[in-house]
Order: C-alpha cells, then structure tokens, then sequence
C-alpha cells in the first residue's frame, strides 16, 4: 500500500487546477485518472467562459501564461434577449474593466494543466487507472484501484464529475432534477466580425448563446428540448448552419460549420453535503447547474481555490481529513453553489413556462434590470469576481 497526504480521483478541470495550486506545498498528493486529457484537431467544441476572477486564479498557480493566447477570446460585451420585446445589455468598457471574463477551448486549459502536474514533485499520477473500491478508517482513505494497486491518505477528493463514483461509493447522496434538455454545442466561422460580443436569446426553442472564439469563429451552447436538440445533431453541416444563422437573427451573417454538434443532456444536481470525514468534492462532483450563466466550470474552479487555500493554511498538527476541518471548506462554498443553482434554475424555469401572461413580465424583467445601472453593476460584479 502507497501512503499519500492526499488522493484526487480525476483529473479534469477542477482535480487538476486543485493539485497544480498545491504543487509548493509539503502534501505528498496521487492524482487518478483514467483518461488523461488530450488535444482534438482543429476546434474543440467544448469552450468555457472563464471570469477574471478565475483567470487571476490559473495566472497564480502559473497555468494561464502558459496557453496559446492566440486561441482565445476576451468578452467585451454581453447583449441577451428575452423572447418578447425584453433585452439587457453589459459592457466591460461601461463596468470600467478590461473584459467581463474569456472564452477558451475546454481541452486547451485541460491540456495545459496536465502538463504541469507530470512535472510536479510533489504529485505521482496514476494515469490510465480506475478506481475499484473506497473505504474510509478512522485514519485514512483507503482507495483499490482496478489493477489491484492500493492507496491511503488521509484527505481524498472526489473530482470525477457528475456521475461521479467517488460520491456513490462514499454514499453520499445526489438529488438531480432532469430538465427534458440537451445542450448541443458546435463551432462555426463567421461572415461578420463578432467583436468579442457575447450573444444570448431565451425562446420558444430554448436557450441560444453565441459565444465569441478567436478570429472569425464563435461557438454555440443551445440548451434545446430533447427532441429539437437530437433533431439539431443529425442535420447536414448545411442545414445546421442555416438553422442557427436563423435563430441568431443573423446577427454575425453567414455560417460554416467547423466542427459537427455534440449534446449531452442537462440536469440540475443538488448535493447537501459535499464533505464527510475524509472526503471532499469539488467541481461537478459537488453541483450541477443549468448552463446558461455560464457558470458551471467557475464553480469548479472556486472549489478547487478554497479547497486549496483551507489545506495551505491547515496548521501542521491538523488533520486534513477530519470533518470539522472539512466542514470550514463547505461553509465556503455553500452559499454560491446554492444562489447560482436557485438563480439559473428559476431563470430557465421562467423563461420555458408557455403562460402568455408570464411573457410580457419576464421581459419587462428585463428591461427594468437594464435601465438600473445599480444593478447592472452588482450582476457584473459577481461575474467578475465571484461570490
């Protein structure tokens, strides 16, 4: 058996930037993950928009300088329309701030991240390895992993994601709501310059979001009913171009698609405890939130920080996997988690309702909240900055 201070089973966004901020600290950390991140060729459809505030985090843990700024997109401005007459409009030059955050590939920053925990002194990678089985002593973890390798430590975190099985097997529970939605995503060049605007419309067919990539490209986030969703995902490039063209009003001209639509379903997932002794989760693992803020991968992100900063700061007779340790790191999360998932679940749920009375208020919601610089500002802000 293998003794580490620390195990992180998966190596995605959040593991991975939660073990890159610990790379000077004395914790001696196993990070497992079963498929390492890889490059695709050409576009990778899954982007992120990323806040200033997390871009300040991958800068500190010295990720961000690393990445080819060449593919990536600074947001300017965000103009989002309701599905009436409704629209609210932000603008990093009217907030007095450079960008209101970054759009970049998915793998790019995976990528990235995984390079530098293969130089990592303090870390051992179990790369290609699944884990088996989980059991917790009053003083360790202990983790079998598939090839029947075992390790213990007194701290382990679950980042493997939605279906996370590191949160199974420690039996906490997952309480998900299914929103009868896909989000369908796919990246396509562009006739007309986008100018690192962000575009967002709430329909009769969902959520649309036209996000700005670097150069003439920008990539979109459909979050559509199931149906419109797989009926989108088997179009001809063609005719997936003329349909989105269509429900972005034409607003950037002509499209050509540059890489084919993927969709994955959406749900909203509520976790009430995201630790117990000897386990924390960060990231998906811990929440799941509607994409239409955009927020998702922010979350994972400040998990993935204020986890860090609790271990940073745990004094050398601290226990790390204790629960009342732990529970400081929940206290900081909680309420976040909970306003984004309220807020982005009561969005969607106000913007789908078909009530022909609900339809002039929602976008005379809108309005009011545009001409309110005051709150403009707070809504810009968190953005931002985070909670």
């Amino acid at each position: 058996m293998q003794h580490f201070d620390l195990i992180i089973v998966g190596g995605g966004l959040a593991g991975a930037s939660l073990a890159v901020a610990l790379r000077d600290s004395s914790l001696r950390i196993a990070l497992v993950e079963a498929q390492p991140p890889r490059r695709p060729e050409g576009w990778d459809a899954r982007i992120y928009a990323v806040s200033p505030a997390n871009v300040a985090f991958l800068d500190a843990i010295g990720a961000w300088r690393h990445l080819d700024q060449q593919r990536i997109a600074p947001i300017a401005a965000m103009k989002v329309f309701g599905d009436a007459s409704g629209a609210l409009e932000f603008s990093a030059f009217e907030t007095g701030v450079a960008d209101l955050g970054c759009i970049l590939e998915s793998s790019l920053v995976a990528c990235e991240l995984w390079e530098g925990l293969k130089r990592q002194s303090n870390l051992q990678l179990f790369a290609g390895q699944k884990p088996a089985a989980l059991e917790f002593r009053d003083e360790v973890a202990v983790l079998r992993l598939a090839d029947g390798e075992t390790l213990s430590a007194a701290l382990l975190v679950g980042a493997d994601g939605r279906d996370s099985w590191v949160r199974a097997a420690a039996g906490l529970p997952a309480h998900n709501r299914h929103y009868g939605e896909k989000g369908v995503v796919a990246n396509f060049a562009i006739a007309r310059p986008h100018r690192n605007i962000a575009w967002q419309w709430f329909g009769d067919e969902g959520v649309l979001a036209y996000l700005p990539l670097a150069g003439q490209r920008m990539s979109i986030v459909w979050s559509a009913p199931d149906a419109l969703a797989d009926e989108l995902c088997q179009l001809s490039p063609e005719a997936l171009c003329e349909r989105v063209e269509r429900a972005g009003h034409g607003v950037l001209g002509k499209l050509d698609l540059l890489t084919p639509a993927q969709a994955f379903p959406l749900r909203l997932m509520r976790v009430p405890e995201i630790v117990a002794r000897r386990l924390a989760l960060v990231g998906d693992a811990g929440h799941g939130i509607h994409p239409l803020s955009g927020h998702g991968i922010n979350l994972g992100f400040q998990d993935a920080q204020a986890l860090a900063e609790r271990l940073l700061a745990a004094r050398a007779w601290e226990d790390i996997g204790d629960l009342r340790f732990l529970q400081g790191y929940q206290r900081a999360r909680r309420e976040e988690i909970a306003l984004l998932q309220t807020t982005t679940d009561a969005l969607r749920r106000l913007f789908a309702a078909p009530s022909p009375l609900l339809r002039p208020l929602r976008n005379l919601g809108l309005n009011f909240t545009n001409r309110l610089p005051v709150a403009k500002s707070v809504l810009v802000r968190y953005a931002l900055g985070g909670f």
